[in-house]
């Protein structure tokens, strides 16, 4: 276990978006039913988020709009995201109020994580205390309701968050090395631990492990075998262990970066459609490429079917390839992903999620180039590309489309107005 030198908090606003959506209506989250969900989408829909009124009655979080029981009248609100972002953005700034930008790490729209070590000394409080200022002035200025937990490091502070904060009347979770052991060790389901989902629940059960002692106490050579270099950090957290601090985090910097983007297709689309959207998505991803003036050697592309929308069953096509050259041309890249799509993609099954990624990012002055290319067929596409992003910048991303963007179930001009997949 680490020594007791660190006290580390991880604060999560509790049902967040359907919180700020009740506020906003003049309600009180407590009390009025609502889920976060587009009604304009089928009723298989995902509801981004429920009330605490409606998780009180056994709703789950992150249901589909058709699991919610009948007899339950509740309000449908429309994701805004720009406006969560906003909101999210202000309650950091509470944070930011009382501790040092150095000591806070936003994790999530609605997480953070804070080293608390300096400023208890600072304010003469304890831990907790400083965790219901912070609590107590974000309530009041923006009637958002926090839960929390405190640890020695940011496992534990998280653990406490997800499992037993949930379990005390000021929702509050705090653990030690010694109350880790007694309650975290025997929890189940093993996949309430941060970090832990089903693949590795799976893996774990093949030798009848079911929970983190069960982790602790297994042998290192077979965990090594099982998950390879993955097998230090789940001994790790089995042990409560957690090395990693927030300096550490705000000094990383990775050795690859990529460009993603992805999106769960509002109904089933066919072989041809899929690929007209494909086309879309590196249009878009092409365009960020060359306004961050990177190139890219490395392509990505994941098909969800009709029974695997939203990851939850097995049908999927995962695929990457290594290119030949290094380029942000958007012909070359398509031709590319295209080929991929064409040579992975089942033409039989209806596709419902498609992400595209491209990694393995440099400089434009690392641009390759091979014997089908015509450099002055690139540079006349390039003038285009820095074209189209100066009036984009200027006039809104909506400003020039394709004309593929009007066709029947096409997405890109929907999309250009949404914010993480959601409207605004």
């Amino acid at each position: 276990m680490e020594p007791q030198d660190k006290t580390y908090c991880c604060i999560d606003l509790k049902s967040f978006y359907a919180s700020v959506e009740c506020v906003r209506r003049g309600l009180d989250p407590h009390e009025a039913r609502l889920v976060v969900a587009d009604p304009s989408r089928t009723e298989k829909t995902i509801c981004l988020a429920v009330s605490p009124a409606l998780k009180a009655m056994g709703v789950p979080g992150r249901c589909r709009v058709f699991e919610i029981p009948d007899g339950i009248d509740y309000i449908m609100a429309k994701p805004r995201m720009r406006l969560y972002m906003k909101v999210s953005a202000e309650i950091v700034a509470i944070y930011l109020r009382h501790v040092s930008a150095a000591d806070l790490h936003v994790y999530s729209i609605d997480e953070c994580f804070i080293d608390l070590t300096p400023y208890m000394a600072l304010y003469g409080k304890s831990a907790k205390d400083i965790v219901n200022m912070l609590r107590d002035e974000v309530l009041h200025e923006t009637g958002i309701t926090a839960t929390a937990g405190i640890g020695p490091n940011l496992f534990l502070a998280k653990v406490a968050l997800d499992v037993t904060a949930k379990h005390v009347p000021d929702n509050i979770g705090v653990l030690d090395e010694q109350s880790f052991k007694e309650i975290i060790w025997p929890h189940r389901p093993i996949t309430d631990i941060w970090q832990i989902g089903k693949g590795i629940a799976r893996r774990l059960q093949k030798y009848g492990i079911h929970d983190l002692q069960g982790v602790a106490h297994a042998d290192i050579d077979m965990l090594y075998r099982e998950f390879g270099a993955n097998a230090e950090y789940l001994i790790d957290h089995a042990w409560g262990l957690e090395p990693c601090t927030i300096a550490d985090i705000k000094a990383y910097e990775p050795e690859t970066t990529s460009f993603g983007n992805g999106q769960v297709l509002p109904c089933d689309y066919t072989f041809d459609e899929g690929r007209m959207i494909l086309r879309e998505m590196v249009d878009e991803t092409v365009l960020e490429l060359v306004d961050k003036r990177v190139v890219t050697n490395h392509i990505s592309l994941y098909i969800g079917y009709c029974s695997d929308a939203d990851g939850l069953g097995p049908g999927h096509t995962g695929v990457s390839h290594k290119l030949p050259i290094s380029t942000n041309s958007f012909e070359r890249l398509l031709a590319f992903a295209d080929q991929l799509y064409c040579e992975n993609v089942n033409p039989e099954l209806p596709i419902r999620r498609i992400n595209i990624a491209f990694g393995g990012l440099e400089p434009e002055e690392c641009s390759t180039y091979d014997l089908f290319a015509s450099i002055d067929s690139l540079e006349e596409e390039r003038a285009r590309q820095d074209a189209l992003i100066a009036i984009k910048h200027k006039f809104g991303k909506d400003a020039v489309m394709r004309g593929t963007a009007y066709r029947e179930k096409a997405r890109g001009l929907e999309r250009v107005h949404q914010v993480g997949g959601h409207h605004g």
